[in-house]
């Protein structure tokens, strides 16, 4: 028996349970790891209310995690006892040992820790195909991205930095702001107090955005797409306001012929090949120093109910993670 999470009913973070679990022996294809850090993101917060519906309850939240194979099961060739991996596979992730197919995971380089994979496997690849699939970032590139102090958004304000852009974020503190200017944003503009849309315009000098970068979804909707020049790219990755509602397309076209997206990390990383792409040019950015990944909050596995408010009430910063 291990030390987990589970959910029985959906519900606020009150819901998420500390337990023990039980793991077995890893099957063909499959390898048992010890995890020694555990990532903590907002998807985690939309499959414990049901905005994303788990396959079933009860069930152990988290995506992401850093540690050791302890166990190989029949038929892997590519990893062996003692190898040092990471990981983003859809729940299971809050547990000190667990399973997993070993096609979905990948060594980590010895300069990285498992802190940093915890904090970067899920956030990390998010920020590299939001900047380098979705929209392709290059020097001149004018974007604004929001929650800037984030955990996907230090990592995409220095990758987009590093990349030659214009970086505008929104944060929610002056503390933020100068947290996010520490981590490439060239431009902070704090939401709570000014009109970012307005700002937008004084910033660009009334040229406006190339891409907006948008995972808080319902309050910041439809201003984001004011701040978009024509034929502009509106990218919405996450709803941390709660989901934008539905409305009538032709306000893309009212405002520059615009275009929308809703990806989402799982397609960008379905094939192994792709997996493995998205991950070493991580592991480059971030071993180069050119992408630092800041993990500003870790909690015991055991306080996860701590780490949710603390997500939700927009009270952290960076990444944060649990230790089994």
């Amino acid at each position: 028996m291990v030390a987990a999470i589970r959910v029985h009913k959906l519900g606020g973070p009150e819901v998420l349970t500390y337990e023990d679990a039980e793991v077995g022996p890893p099957g063909p294809g499959q390898i048992r790891i010890k995890q020694h850090a555990c990532g903590i993101n907002y998807i985690d917060t939309y499959y414990r209310t049901g905005l994303y519906p788990a396959p079933s309850l009860p069930f152990i939240p988290g995506n992401e995690a850093g540690g050791d194979v302890v166990a190989v099961g029949e038929g892997v060739k590519d990893l062996k006892v003692g190898d040092r991996v990471a990981y983003v596979v859809t729940l299971g992730g809050y547990t000190a040992e667990r399973l997993l197919p070993a096609n979905r995971v990948v060594k980590l380089p010895d300069a990285i820790s498992y802190e940093q994979a915890a904090g970067m496997m899920l956030k990390g690849m998010t920020a590299r195909y939001l900047l380098r699939r979705t929209f392709k970032v290059e020097k001149g590139t004018t974007l604004l991205l929001h929650a800037a102090a984030g955990g996907v958004g230090l990592i995409a304000s220095q990758w987009a930095n590093h990349l030659g852009a214009t970086v505008i974020g929104t944060v929610g503190s002056k503390e933020k702001a100068a947290l996010a200017k520490a981590h490439g944003c060239q431009h902070t503009i704090l939401y709570r107090e000014e009109d970012f849309v307005a700002r937008v315009k004084e910033i660009t000098s009334g040229k406006l955005c190339d891409v907006v970068y948008d995972g808080i979804g319902k309050t910041t909707f439809p201003a984001s797409l004011d701040c978009l020049r024509p034929l502009g790219m509106f990218v919405s990755f996450g709803n941390a306001s709660g989901p934008i509602e539905a409305f009538n397309p032709s306000i893309l076209q009212q405002k520059g012929s615009l275009f929308m997206t809703r990806p989402t990390l799982v397609h960008y990383i379905a094939s192994r090949e792709d997996m493995l792409t998205s991950a070493n040019d991580l592991f480059g950015v971030v071993t180069s120093g050119a992408v630092k990944i800041p993990v500003n909050q870790k909690y015991p596995l055991k306080d996860a109910v701590k780490a949710h408010r603390d997500l939700e009430s927009r009270a952290t910063t960076g990444s944060s993670i649990l230790i089994p």
